[in-house]
């Protein structure tokens, strides 16, 4: 009977699931969502029409080859400075650097505390906060570097506090976002039980985001090393100084080899910033760069050849009926209380006055000039009346905002090519992509090397061959954008959900349509919030190559600087600075929409 009525019920059935589903509420597309849409297609077409404007050509490109055949004849054999003189400018480079790194990560604390929406006093000093992070992201550090050589003549002391300065933007957001994201509870319970303010933050707060910050700290010191080089073109002691005075003279050999000194440096920064955070945090590093993955290396192969000093026996080791360390009471108070001087705290130990060495050394090979920071003050007046009001002086508006533009143009042209490029070099350097454990290598490998060369460098070589104007520019930004943003693709690529993955290729998909079809699509909302955070950092870096020749408001800012004419300074900052924040605002609602 009831296979008789079954085949009955079945169209009824059908024909009502489909009115179910017709009736259902649709979906419907949200007018933010769509607009977002349409502009993430307008900031395309614009990169599209800058790469078109930019004049690079693969014929051109083929046609100047014969520049650089001669270019590199003229340089001949590499030369570097002496010895001594060498070893000198490296030491004063690193104090440099480490000191403005430091200088800005002590400022960070403060800042990121008001910023951080659970820790800040109120919604004003909050303001306060993300106002000082994203102002001192946006002033250039060369501008900054321009104004503290007014203040305190040449020497190490501008560079410091224009290094430090300009790092407090990025270290503090980042701490702040950190300090947001943290486990309320071991705060809320010292609140509980009575602790003050400074005690919630230093036993509530700070453990949980000192990873953080320590990486954010290290990673911001390996940026301002490959920045350190455009200061010397504004007055900054150290191996950027000196390059810049053998590239003016024409000595292109000696600019070379100091500019293979810096990336070697920075190269050696990247493996000693992975072992100071190692160091520092008691925890092998988990991140999957050049020198992340080298210690890693090196602590597998200590622990297989080492005789357990640094980890406690196992039970199974210890003779039957003997009371573990857990279980046997201590003699007494003082004994329990006392720590013993086992291998790890005699390394950490090590370490820490190495540490404070290393920061000793460099307040001392910079060669402070403490007494200005007492009578600078008596000179503010005078030179802030020099930057105010902002002026376009001799230029008109049209010159000016066309420059602007230009500089625009550069960093949309570059970004577009360093993405295109970047998803290829990054999808390979992915491991849940790659082929092969061979072809991962060689990309990550490429992608640090890419990383050690610092854009100036690269912008200078390529203006040599190719002449001034926008193509050097946007071709040494690209290039260099390969190296932050393949890195950063890559690594959102791993940290993508596996299911889809191993779902697609269960049912017999192949290696691209998985990645096309799962590994893509997950990683599409990192792959625009970098996108935007390469944009960011292309348009600073854009009016800082144009310092070198690479085109763009940086050529008006250089000519102003050196002719005093720091009212036009003035002006170019504000327009980089509402530059920066437009840009930072279309992120930040690019985010919000699509995550």
């Amino acid at each position: 009977m009831s296979t008789l009525v079954a085949p009955s019920r079945r169209p009824a059935e059908a024909s009502d699931a489909r009115s179910i589903a017709e009736r259902a509420p649709k979906r419907g597309r949200s007018p933010e969502r769509i607009a977002a849409s349409l502009t993430l297609v307008a900031i395309v077409a614009a990169a599209i029409v800058a790469l078109a404007d930019s004049g690079i050509s693969i014929p051109s490109m083929v046609e100047s080859w014969g520049n650089a055949e001669r270019f590199f004849a003229r340089v001949g054999p590499i030369s570097f400075p002496e010895p001594a003189q060498l070893l000198y400018l490296t030491a004063l480079t690193i104090g440099l650097v480490l000191c403005g790194t430091l200088l800005a990560a002590v400022i960070s604390v403060p800042v990121a505390y008001l910023a951080a929406s659970n820790t800040t006093p109120g919604p004003g000093w909050r303001a306060f906060g993300r106002f000082v992070t994203v102002l001192t992201r946006a002033i250039p550090d060369v501008v900054l570097a321009m104004v503290f050589v007014l203040m305190f003549s040449l020497g190490s002391l501008p560079g410091i506090l224009a290094i430090g300065i300009h790092s407090i933007g990025m270290i503090s957001k980042l701490f702040a976002d950190a300090i947001e994201q943290i486990d309320e509870g071991p705060r809320l319970a010292i609140r509980a039980a009575g602790g003050s303010k400074w005690q919630e933050f230093t036993s509530g707060i700070l453990p949980q985001v000192l990873p953080s910050w320590v990486a954010t700290v290290l990673h911001r010191n390996d940026i301002n090393l490959r920045g350190s080089v455009v200061l010397g073109y504004v007055g900054v002691v150290g191996l950027g100084m000196e390059m810049s005075f053998a590239f003016k003279s024409l000595n292109y050999s000696l600019g070379l080899g100091i500019a293979l000194v810096m990336f070697a440096l920075c190269i050696v920064m990247e493996v000693v910033s992975s072992v100071v955070r190692s160091a520092m945090l008691g925890v092998a590093p988990t991140g999957r760069g050049l020198g992340d993955r080298l210690v890693r290396r090196v602590r597998r192969s200590r622990s297989g050849s080492s005789s357990g000093l640094d980890t406690p026996p196992s039970s199974a080791a210890r003779p039957a009926g003997t009371p573990s360390s857990a279980a046997r009471p201590a003699t007494s108070l003082e004994a329990a209380l006392r720590r013993p001087w086992d291998a790890l705290r005699i390394r950490n130990t090590v370490w820490g006055w190495v540490a404070l060495a290393v920061v000793v050394g460099s307040v001392l090979i910079c060669n402070i000039q403490w007494a200005d920071l007492i009578t600078f003050w008596a000179k503010v007046p005078a030179i802030a009346v020099q930057f105010w009001p902002p002026d376009f002086g001799n230029y008109d508006a049209a010159t000016m905002f066309g420059a602007m533009g230009q500089t625009i143009g550069i960093a949309l042209a570059a970004t577009l090519l360093a993405i295109v490029v970047s998803v290829l070099v990054g999808s390979l350097a992915a491991r849940n992509v790659a082929p092969n454990g061979t072809v991962r290598a060689s990309m990550r490998f490429l992608l640090v090397v890419i990383r050690g060369i610092p854009e100036v460098i690269l912008a200078i070589v390529l203006i040599v061959i190719t002449g001034l104007g926008a193509q050097a520019g946007t071709l040494a930004l690209a290039f260099g954008g390969i190296g932050l943003a393949g890195k950063l693709i890559a690594d959102s690529f791993e940290e993508v959900k596996s299911g889809p993955e191993r779902a697609l290729r269960a049912t017999g998909a192949s290696r691209s349509q998985v990645y096309a079809s799962a590994t893509l699509p997950q990683g599409m909302r990192a792959l625009i919030g970098h996108s935007f955070y390469l944009l960011d950092t292309n348009i600073r870096a854009a009016t800082i190559l144009g310092i070198v020749g690479g085109g763009g408001i940086g050529y008006y800012l250089l000519n102003a600087g050196q002719g005093s004419n720091y009212q036009v300074v003035t002006a170019i900052v504000l327009m980089i600075l509402v530059t920066v924040l437009v840009v930072e605002g279309l992120a930040m609602w690019m985010r919000r929409v699509f995550r």
